[in-house]
């Protein structure tokens, strides 16, 4: 049986006041304490916060996370972080691939790969995003424009140890138009098959989370599908207490 995910993604928001209530709040969810093992949580929270929330999670099974990283190890490269930095701050996972990512700053699909090369490279797990714009979907492209997405991905790893896989419909991103439970699963049914052609049954414990305002109303249904595995929350994760409630939701 594959585990369940919710990892929440803060974008460029919340302060630093902000992260010590947060994270009181959640620690008061079961999920969070001792808790049900099925079900991993992770804050990727802006760079700055990241030394702070390290001691304030210490104890929980709470996950640090981060929401991009530069592939190489060091160098030249004014504004950037390396993946080596963020495990040294305690980081475990690394959102990589975001759409605002792609479509904001121009990362295209090989920067994409080799992040997510390094990020493995150093024992640390990659929260894959994959998706299709809104034209992309009206076209028909859906299935291969995230077909062109993780093969560039697939060809450069051994396996799928270190690998989540998010889809998230660019159209259903902050909009609070989600897409429907059967068009979420048909796409996470492709992402499997797909991983499955390249790395055989390994694909079947792969973790592939939703990411298109998942909220409290709809994550249950979402989370009932056979291949959603859980989300990569944005808007309705700034909240630690509605949060704390879609922990809970899931596992009822």
């Amino acid at each position: 049986m594959r585990k369940l995910m919710m990892a929440a993604n803060w974008k460029m928001n919340m302060s630093l006041a902000d992260l010590e209530g947060y994270i009181d709040t959640l620690k008061k969810n079961r999920n969070v304490q001792s808790g049900d093992r099925l079900l991993e949580t992770v804050l990727a929270m802006p760079y700055p916060f990241l030394f702070r929330a390290r001691e304030l999670i210490r104890g929980t099974r709470i996950r640090l996370g981060a929401q991009n990283a530069h592939w190489q190890e060091r160098g030249a490269f004014t504004g950037e972080v390396s993946i080596g930095m963020l495990k040294e701050l305690g980081v475990t996972e690394v959102i990589l691939g975001h759409s605002e990512r792609r479509q904001q700053f121009g990362e295209y699909d090989e920067v994409v790969a080799k992040k997510v090369q390094t990020c493995i490279h150093h024992d640390m797990r990659a929260l894959l995003c994959v998706g299709e714009t809104l034209e992309e979907r009206k076209s028909g492209q859906t299935f291969s424009v995230v077909q062109r997405q993780l093969d560039a991905v697939f060809s450069g790893l051994a396996d799928l140890t270190k690998l989540v896989i998010a889809y998230e419909p660019v159209w259903a991103i902050g909009t609070g138009v989600s897409a429907s439970s059967a068009q979420a699963q048909e796409v996470h049914r492709f992402i499997r098959d797909k991983a499955k052609q390249k790395f055989g049954d390994a694909a079947d414990s792969l973790l592939i989370l939703y990411g298109g305002s998942m909220n409290l109303s709809n994550v249950r249904e979402l989370v009932a599908q056979p291949d959603i595995d859980g989300g990569l929350i944005g808007g309705a994760s700034l909240d630690a207490s509605l949060f704390s409630q879609m922990l809970d939701a899931v596992l009822s």
